[in-house]
């Protein structure tokens, strides 16, 4: 009776000891992890704001030497006119207002203009002025230089300095005058930039003289 009371005793224990086995590895087959903490939630990432970019400026064309003389023929031309259109008792006056805004840069800025028959109001700074020396009128010494008439302005430039967005030219201009054919030789300077309007030449520098004859 004792032996079959430890015979029991040990089966039990044993099957404790293979329930306990079994339970030890079956934990010891399962990975250990540590448990993962809560993540907080994150504020909403604002759009990135968008970078403006500045438009690109108009490329504006350097001045060239063939644009000088192009400028300086629509001159010649437009002292022509002025004269053929005061012979023929046309409005000259509107003519030569048009060759100050075509031609000149009144409308921009200071325009520095030292016309050649001018002893009292040497400098004429203004549109009105300058109109008055070509066609007569705001200033009592003026005769109207553009009224001669002339019947041909040509240009004869000593020297063109271009300087990318300005142009400056020297030398002699040639007017012919339309009753008799004779020829006067003027010495001159013009200064060009482009007009903002639409990129044509503008005149901001004129001076003209008469050449210097000694008397001796």
């Amino acid at each position: 009776m004792m032996m079959k009371q430890g015979l029991w005793a040990m089966c039990l224990l044993s099957g404790m000891s293979f329930v306990v086995g079994n339970v030890a590895l079956a934990e010891s087959s399962t990975p250990l992890t540590a448990p993962t903490a809560p993540v907080a939630p994150t504020a909403p990432v604002a759009p990135a704001a968008s970078v403006a970019i500045p438009a690109c400026a108009p490329a504006v064309a350097p001045i060239t030497e063939q644009d000088v003389q192009a400028a300086q023929q629509a001159w010649a031309d437009g002292i022509v006119t002025i004269g053929k259109t005061y012979q023929e008792k046309g409005d000259y006056s509107a003519a030569a207002t048009k060759l100050l805004d075509q031609l000149y840069a009144f409308d921009e800025g200071e325009v520095l203009f030292k016309p050649t028959k001018a002893a009292e109001d040497q400098f004429r700074g203004s549109k009105d002025e300058a109109l008055s020396y070509f066609v007569k009128g705001k200033e009592t010494e003026d005769h109207g230089f553009a009224l001669q008439p002339w019947s041909k302005v040509r240009f004869e430039n000593e020297a063109v300095a271009i300087n990318q967005d300005t142009a400056e030219a020297m030398g002699n201009y040639y007017f012919t005058d339309a009753a008799t054919g004779k020829e006067t030789k003027v010495e001159y300077t013009f200064g060009y930039k482009r007009a903002k309007t639409d990129g044509h030449l503008a005149i901001f520098l004129h001076h003209s003289s008469l050449p210097y004859h000694p008397e001796h």
